[in-house]
């Protein structure tokens, strides 16, 4: 773990993990992950504010892509462009929702973004904490599972070097940065 202007950072070998506070939609990364439901409905949380952002071009893809290859499985993962974001791609992951589907698909639905981003080339992703708005898992949960899935797939990523997990709040942040101090940091 590296503490630098306020951030911090952990290595995993070439790739870099950044616990990030802010708006996942304003940030510059070649890969935005959204938290999506199986359908690619994108009307609330993460999902409305990136076709807010980016243009309803994403929803219409994301329309077209289940019409042609059906709903998205939980763990599972759609792409589309990124329209107006300053970002390449949109990879749509959809995680579980809590209470109904085991909390560890966060991990596969985190693994398979990642793993997607690499295909796609890119070197640097942005992903939301999966699960944790109208899915209700509880921060703490979200955030093992996504550590443990960087640190599951950081060796086989070809191109991805950077690795941003945008918070939208203070809770999310905290309990994002305690999970990757004890997961990542050894």
């Amino acid at each position: 773990m590296v503490a630098h202007g306020g951030a911090v950072e952990f290595r995993l070998g070439k790739v870099s993990v950044l616990p990030l506070k802010g708006d996942i939609t304003e940030v510059e990364a070649e890969v935005i992950v959204n938290a999506a439901n199986p359908y690619l409905e994108h009307g609330g949380g993460v999902a409305a504010a990136i076709v807010r952002r980016g243009g309803h071009v994403i929803q219409e893809e994301s329309r077209k892509w289940v019409r042609r290859h059906g709903p998205v499985p939980v763990g599972g993962v759609a792409v589309t462009s990124a329209g107006r974001l300053r970002a390449r791609y949109v990879v749509h992951a959809v995680g579980p929702r809590c209470g109904a589907e085991p909390v560890e698909k966060i991990r596969e639905a985190v693994e398979n973004a990642l793993l997607k981003a690499d295909e796609l080339g890119a070197e640097s992703v942005a992903l939301p904490a999966i699960s944790t708005g109208a899915f209700g898992c509880p921060y703490e949960d979200a955030a093992v599972q996504t550590a443990e899935a960087i640190r599951a797939v950081s060796g086989r990523l070809k191109c991805v070097r950077r690795i941003m997990v945008v918070l939208y709040t203070d809770e999310a942040y905290s309990a994002f940065v305690r999970a990757f101090g004890k997961i990542l940091a050894h």
